[in-house]
């Protein structure tokens, strides 16, 4: 089936495409001992132990009457084994001449993205063009009766669409993701079954984590049994959906959430998009539950937490200290609109905040570019009053929290011994990155270059 492409992927994937990688400085007799790792041009590489060159990194931050006006970079080596950074060189320098060393073009490196809220299992992405057919005042319930007559027309194309969506996140500079998978009446464990062998499949150039998912309702659809056995079939976390407005006994839907989750020692993920009594009344509960349930401490996430948008700023911050306490983190799309969550208050409170796709086109939304550095894009814009500062510290969004410096300019990633798991970017700092939504020329995964091409 034909990918659906936005525009400026189709342009940046181009614009990468026309790079190309070669063995540098190297003599022939030490080229004959080397690794095979392919010819010019490569997009992939074979060999696990190799140097990598021209390699922009950032170091500190320039200062002008006490506030940050500049982000230092320096090309830098990187020495890379076995998925592992090992050492930072001075540019252009190989202790082992035996080693190969490809160019990465003076791109700046910063970490991999991470998607954190993602449903890969069903998707219009990788299929022909539709729009989703939502009319004014659709209910959640509608979208239900949608789905369960959707999903057997889906199903077929599960594993070829999910691992398209994959190859989509990793031209992004994704590299981890955590997808939400439905568990329903209707596709049993089958979108489970077939998720985790996509996952299984491409684990040399991707991680996922799955949430086992009640799109339809833990208790309406009557799936308790079937989201044990999706615990006993590999699932990471247990998800749940909206327990008033749609399993319509609030107490009654997370106490069975929350023991599942404890029975299989697992985590949780729900998505909470209830506002207004339901949604305070769910949230005060889980809280109440994680406080008074030592074993599920840093074990909570809230998807969306769309009720947190309606509070004033001294109830957000309440409930902030609570789950900043906790480790309980929230999840956000980043909604623009009259939507408008409280996201830098929660992380200055301390909250993990994340961020994720949801859908890139689906019979929910037809607008995601599965693009993490949009989201801090869209995260800067909302929240701070743009300035080399706090657009490089926006960066948290898209990469987990990981930044190159830290918020006093001191370089902090990467270290020897990270995973080698980075995006090189177009971009000459992290600031510009985020402000730009710069292009990504190549993404590592582990050490494996899995899209992308490098510099000639």
């Amino acid at each position: 089936m034909k990918e659906n492409k936005s525009r400026r992927e189709f342009l940046n994937q181009s614009g990468a495409l026309t790079a190309a990688a070669l063995f540098g400085g190297v003599t022939s007799a030490a080229q004959a001992t080397l690794p095979d790792c392919g010819e010019k041009g490569i997009t992939t590489l074979n060999c696990t132990h190799y140097y990598l060159d021209n390699v922009l990194l950032e170091t500190g931050f320039d200062y002008q009457h006490q506030r940050v006006v500049h982000s230092r970079t320096e090309l830098k080596t990187l020495e890379i084994n076995q998925g592992k950074i090992v050492a930072l060189r001075v540019n252009n320098r190989h202790p082992d001449a035996t080693l190969p060393h490809y160019d990465a073009g003076g791109k700046l490196m910063l970490p991999a993205a991470r998607d954190m809220h993602i449903h890969l299992d069903k998707t219009f992405y990788g299929g022909p063009w539709r729009a989703p057919d939502r009319p004014a005042g659709t209910t959640i319930q509608d979208m239900i009766r949608l789905e369960q007559k959707l999903l057997p027309e889906l199903q077929p194309y599960t594993q070829q669409r999910a691992s398209r969506l994959i190859d989509l996140l990793q031209s992004k500079g994704t590299t981890f993701a955590r997808s939400h998978c439905n568990i329903d009446p209707v596709s049993g464990l089958k979108n489970l079954e077939n998720l985790l062998a996509v996952l299984a499949r491409r684990k040399a150039d991707f991680t996922g984590e799955v949430v086992a998912f009640p799109q339809h309702g833990l208790l309406r659809s009557k799936v308790q049994g079937l989201m044990r056995e999706a615990m006993q079939h590999g699932a990471d976390y247990v998800g749940g959906l909206d327990p008033t407005d749609v399993d319509g006994a609030m107490e009654k839907s997370l106490d069975s959430l929350f023991q599942i989750a404890i029975d299989y020692g697992k985590g949780v993920d729900i998505h909470l998009h209830e506002t207004g009594p339901a949604g305070v009344a769910a949230l005060n509960y889980m809280l109440d539950t994680v406080e008074q349930t030592p074993e599920l401490k840093g074990k909570l996430t809230i998807s969306h937490a769309f009720v947190l948008a309606t509070m004033q700023t001294r109830q957000v911050a309440e409930l902030a200290g609570r789950m900043a306490a906790n480790q309980i983190g929230v999840v956000s799309t980043v909604p623009p609109g009259s939507l408008h969550m409280p996201l830098k208050q929660l992380h200055d409170s301390g909250v993990v905040v994340m961020t994720g796709t949801d859908s890139v086109i689906d019979h929910w939304s037809p607008f995601g570019s599965g693009d993490m550095l949009e989201k801090a894009n869209l995260y800067a814009q909302l929240y701070t009053h743009a300035s080399e500062l706090t657009l490089s510290r926006a960066l948290f969004l898209a990469t987990g929290g990981r930044l190159p410096l830290n918020d006093k300019g001191e370089q902090v990633w990467p270290e020897v011994q990270d995973e080698a798991s980075f995006m090189l970017v177009d971009a000459s700092c992290s600031a510009e990155a985020v402000a730009r939504i710069s292009p990504r020329s190549a993404t590592f995964h582990k050490g494996n270059l899995v899209w992308g091409r490098l510099s000639a």
